[in-house]
Formats: structure tokens, sequence, C-alpha cells
């Protein structure tokens, strides 16, 4: 027995010695100390001794055990070293090699448009507004002259967080909190994501953006509604851009219309995208309604104001042919890199 131990001593030095990494290590230690392991078999084995042998194999059993789990844990820690001394010299970093140039990211093309917005409205002397995308009711419906039974509700899916609290459905909410804290003149324009419970498609999304204008002041016209826009539509689609007004219904605004350009894939011609009009709807304006003027202390003998809102997804859109509103949201770098 004592020589049985002495040799599983010797060979299991030797296999430990040759092994090279952790999993062989292991398969080792398992060989000799697991539960079938060698060691384990002998001391097993003990009960057929005589009585003054077990003392004695026991405890050279015990020496050669404690001997195995010495060189396993040296071994182990020798292992550690060679694999970390590897892994050193893989990551060394030479120092004298040219740096590798910064890949630069770019601005989303809503963006991109947005700050192209703002900045024809700041070059007329807009200034930029913004208000909270949680919002109460009243500024977001009955301020604007949109009361509960109103059936302009029933077009717009409202997300509702209780009955007096939603997410905004337009950034006109902006509107009324800047007219009740200034007095006239004032001329603002308000961009903003804005939600409405809409089925996701190539056209349509809960979330999207919107940019919102707001002038009043004694002796607003009409007119000047026409031709700030005008300005607008030229700056963003070239000089040779048609502007025509149709009139339409908004409650906050009396007279109302909407405004269409001619089409910026086909000048005009008709083709898929105007539906063979030439003519694409790019925004709702009109003069702010005496109502909403009275509700915020402005009176309406005195000022006068108007309001235009647009998407800004639309408009974006229009600009860079973009058939498809989704592209704007899924954060595809293929699709982003092309701005």
């Amino acid at each position: 027995m004592k020589e049985k131990l002495n040799n599983i001593m010797e060979q299991a030095s030797q296999e430990i010695n040759n092994v090279t990494t952790y999993s062989d290590l292991e398969a080792v230690r398992v060989k000799y100390l697991g539960k079938k392991g060698l060691i384990t078999g002998i001391l097993r084995g003990m009960a057929n001794l005589d009585a003054n042998e077990r003392p004695v194999i026991g405890r050279l059993a015990n020496t050669v055990r404690n001997n195995i789990e010495d060189l396993i844990s040296q071994k182990r820690q020798i292992i550690r070293n060679m694999e970390m001394e590897k892994r050193l010299k893989e990551e060394t970093i030479d120092v004298t090699l040219p740096a590798k140039g910064g890949v630069l990211g770019g601005k989303h093309p809503l963006t991109l448009v947005l700050d192209e917005i703002k900045d024809i409205f700041i070059g007329m002397g807009f200034e930029i507004a913004e208000g909270p995308e949680v919002e109460y009711d009243y500024y977001n419906f009955e301020a604007l002259n949109i009361p509960k039974d109103h059936p302009a509700r029933d077009v717009q899916d409202t997300f509702y967080i209780n009955e007096n609290i939603l997410l905004r459905t337009q950034t006109s909410p902006v509107q009324i909190r800047t007219m009740e804290k200034n007095r006239p003149p004032i001329r603002i324009i308000v961009p903003g994501r804005v939600y409405r419970s809409d089925e996701v498609d190539a056209t349509h999304s809960p979330i999207f953006h919107q940019i919102e204008g707001l002038v009043v002041d004694r002796g607003i016209t009409m007119g000047n509604l026409k031709g700030v826009l005008e300005v607008l539509a030229r700056k963003l689609f070239g000089n040779n851009i048609e502007t025509k007004f149709r009139p339409h219904h908004f409650p906050f605004t009396e007279p109302s219309a909407e405004m269409d350009v001619s089409c910026v894939v086909c000048g005009g011609e008709g083709c898929r995208v105007c539906s063979n009009t030439g003519w694409i709807e790019v925004l709702g304006a009109g003069m702010v309604h005496p109502k909403v003027l009275s509700i915020c202390n402005i009176d309406p003998e005195v000022y006068s104001g108007f309001a235009f809102g647009m998407g800004l997804d639309r408009i974006t859109m229009l600009k860079y042919e973009i058939d498809d509103v989704r592209l704007l949201f899924d954060n595809d770098i293929r699709f982003l890199q092309q701005f």
C-alpha cells in the first residue's frame, strides 16, 4: 500500500508538471483527489488492513493528498501567470504607430431640417419656445377653444394619463402658456415631440414632431401670415417653389387655411408622390381665434395674431424624398450615413 501511494505521488507530480491549461489541471485533480479518485480508493480500502497498519497508511495517504493539493495550487498560479503574460503580449500597444482617425457621427435628418427651419425663423425675428410633453387637458384642448364635447377631439386619438393629464397631441399648448406669461408683441416657434394613438405604418407613428408658430401684435393680418410662410417654403424647397392656400377649419384659428406647395419631386407636373395633382399639403394655419386671445387675457379688439403648425417628419420626408416615416425612427446607421 505504501509503494502504491508513493507511485501515485510520483505519477501525479509528473502529470501536474506537464499540464498547461486549467481544464487539464482540473482533470488531474479529479483523477487523484475526486470522489472516485485514486487517493479516495486507497482510503476506502483501508478497512481491509491490519489495525497496526491503518494509522501509518492513513497518515501517508493524507500526506500524499496534501502534497498533490499543494502541487495543483502552485501549478494553478503558474498557469495564471502564463496566461496573464500571454495576454499582455497580445494587448501590447505600439505607441509609435500612427493613430487611427476617429469616425465622427452626423446629425439626424430631422435635426438637420429642424436646424434649418430654426435659422429661417430666427432670421425673421422669431424666438424658440418650449413646453412640457405631459400636458393638462386645459392647455391641450380647452384653452385652444376645444371643449370636452367638441368633435375635434374625436379626430385626435389621445394618450390620457388620467382625466385631466395627457401626452400632448400638438405643440399648440405652448402658445397658450406663452401668451399667459408674456404680453404682445409675441413672435415664437415651438418645435417638439407630440403623441397620438396611431397605428405604425409608412406615413403614421404614435410619436412624431411638430413645429408650431405664433405671432401676436397690433395690426397682424392674413397677409403677414402668407408672407412668412412663403418665405419659409422658398428657403426650404428653393426659389422655384409655388404655394397656395385653401380654406380649412381649426377650432383655434378663424379664418383658417392649409398651405400647399408645388410637388418637390415632379415640380408640379404630377407624380405618385403628389397623387398626380402637382401639389402637396405641408401645414395648417390661420388667424388666432379671438376666444383664444381672450382666454389668455389679450384683448382681441386691440391685438390680432396668426398661428401655424407643420409636421417636421413630413417636411423632412419631402425635402429628402423619404417614402417611409419609420426610417426616421429605426436608427439604421446605413440610412443615417446618407445625411
